[in-house]
């Protein structure tokens, strides 16, 4: 067995180092552990930051920079097993990793925000890693190694921000609107899930080719924000002025005034991430209490989900075969260019590196 990791000292993506280790390198299960062969890892926004050191936002996780295996995301196979396994995997099943490790159930807390997968807990970019038997999902057996890795960020947070505050075993469904921002991964998949439960699903872009490939996905509608800036009154049109019910929130600074533009009375925004901005720019003040009041608006920061919500969406994935949206499948050998790739902005849904070939 050969040990490759991909290592960052969080001071850049052009700093990246590929090594290689010595034969007898691979780590060994302890009690209730397991080792996984790592089969392909999908990339999220927040692994671009990590290795530029600029994921330091939760409190929980620490602003010391040291080098670590980057990324949260993988399906594998378990190649041995220790001992007193409180989850009885085998040898040869294909599994996937959870992002926070000890979220297992409920609302996260504090505490397992230090279980998270590539800052703080080394990550998966790497051939082999060793997982506590309760940080890992069963894959569906219908999905390949590629579009597996592509669930435990992107789809599990779409699918607790669109199904999160109901209860376990509750879905959207036909009568309610999801608004998506942008084609990355969380939008797509969340674009997936409502299309599958029968809900209406707005998308917006600022590509043109983005939204057409959208609607061949089945968008109900699509904006261009660029050619539509105040699309919040377009999408108070195209839901005869009723607004959307739920809002996968991306963008963060720079669109969140719009998306209380466009949800509906006792809608619910989901406050995902902020790939425009962390903060307004100068004189353009959010009042987000005089916003969520305006329309009775229920604002929620999605973190993830736990590992059942995990095993609950995987269910729903299978009786609808949704199979994950894969842009593009980078080797092993050139991660560094699958990371860059996907920061500049430029893919629709999720990019993949092939660990093992």
């Amino acid at each position: 067995m050969v040990m490759e990791q991909w290592v960052t000292a969080q001071d850049g993506l052009d700093n990246l180092r590929h090594l290689f280790h010595a034969s007898g390198s691979v780590p060994q299960p302890r009690k209730d552990e397991v080792l996984v062969r790592i089969k392909a890892v999908s990339l999220n926004y927040r692994d671009t930051e990590v290795a530029m050191g600029l994921y330091n936002h939760h409190k929980s996780v620490s602003s010391d920079q040291p080098p670590l295996v980057p990324c949260s995301d993988m399906c594998g196979v378990i190649e041995a097993v220790g001992s007193n396994l409180s989850v009885p995997w085998k040898v040869g099943d294909r599994v996937m990793s959870t992002f926070n490790q000890s979220h297992l159930t409920g609302q996260i807390k504090a505490a397992d925000m230090g279980s998270g997968l590539g800052k703080p807990l080394e990550g998966v970019l790497q051939t082999y890693r060793v997982f506590p038997t309760t940080g890992l999902v069963k894959t569906p057996g219908y999905l390949s190694d590629v579009e597996a890795s592509c669930l435990p960020i992107a789809a599990v947070t779409a699918w607790m921000s669109i199904n999160g505050m109901r209860p376990m075993g509750e879905t959207v469904g036909k009568g309610e609107t999801v608004l998506l921002q942008g084609t990355g991964g969380v939008a797509i998949s969340g674009l997936l899930i409502a299309q599958a439960a029968g809900a209406k699903a707005i998308i917006t872009s600022s590509s043109d080719a983005k939204l057409e490939k959208a609607r061949q996905l089945g968008a109900d509608h699509t904006i261009n924000y660029r050619t539509t800036p105040n699309w919040g009154e377009e999408v108070m049109r195209l839901t005869n002025n009723e607004g959307a019910d739920i809002i996968l929130e991306t963008g963060g600074a720079k669109t969140l005034g719009q998306s209380f533009d466009a949800i509906a009375f006792g809608g619910l925004i989901a406050c995902i991430g902020y790939v425009s901005g962390k903060v307004d720019e100068p004189g353009d003040r959010t009042n987000v209490n005089l916003l969520a009041l305006r329309r009775n608006v229920t604002l929620k920061g999605i973190l993830n989900g736990p590992r059942d919500r995990f095993e609950e969406m995987c269910g729903f994935f299978e009786q609808h075969q949704i199979h994950p949206v894969v842009d593009r499948v980078f080797p092993f050998e050139e991660a560094k260019e699958a990371l860059k790739y996907l920061f500049s902005g430029g893919h629709f849904g999720k990019v993949v590196i092939k660990v093992e070939q």
